[in-house]
C-alpha cells in the first residue's frame, strides 16, 4: 500500500470499515472493460464511499416520501417517487419506469 502523503487524500489509519466488500467492487471496476487492468489501491475506497453517500442520499429521500404517505416502511414506490423528485437522480428515471411498466405486464399476465 502507498504510503500516505501530504497531498495524497489518504488519511492514515482511517480506511475503517467498509459496508460494501472492497473485492466485489474491484472486480466490477475491472469487469467494466478490458483497457482496465490495473486499480490503485484508494480507487474501491473512494468507488465504495462514492456508493455509501449515493445509497445514503438516496433512502434519505425515499424516507421522507414514507413520513409523508404517513407509513414508517420504506417501500419500492416510496424510492421510484424520490428518484423521479429528484433531479440528480435522472439518471435513474428510465430504470424506474422501466421496472413500471414491466411490473404492469406481469400484472397483466397474471389477471388472464
Amino acid at each position: 500500500m502507498r504510503q500516505a502523503g501530504i497531498y495524497s487524500g489518504i488519511v492514515p489509519g482511517k480506511a475503517g470499515p467498509h459496508s460494501l466488500p472492497l473485492s466485489r467492487i474491484k472486480k466490477i471496476m475491472k469487469s467494466s472493460g478490458e483497457d482496465v487492468k490495473m486499480i490503485s489501491c484508494e480507487a474501491p475506497l473512494v468507488f465504495s464511499k462514492a456508493c455509501e453517500l449515493f445509497i445514503q442520499e438516496l433512502t434519505v429521500r425515499a424516507y421522507k416520501v414514507t413520513v409523508q404517505g404517513k407509513r414508517r416502511t420504506v417501500q419500492k414506490d416510496d424510492i421510484a417517487a424520490a428518484i423521479t423528485a429528484t433531479d440528480v437522480f435522472d439518471f435513474l428515471v428510465e430504470m424506474v419506469s422501466a421496472t413500471a411498466a414491466k411490473e404492469r405486464a406481469c400484472g397483466v399476465l397474471l389477471k388472464q
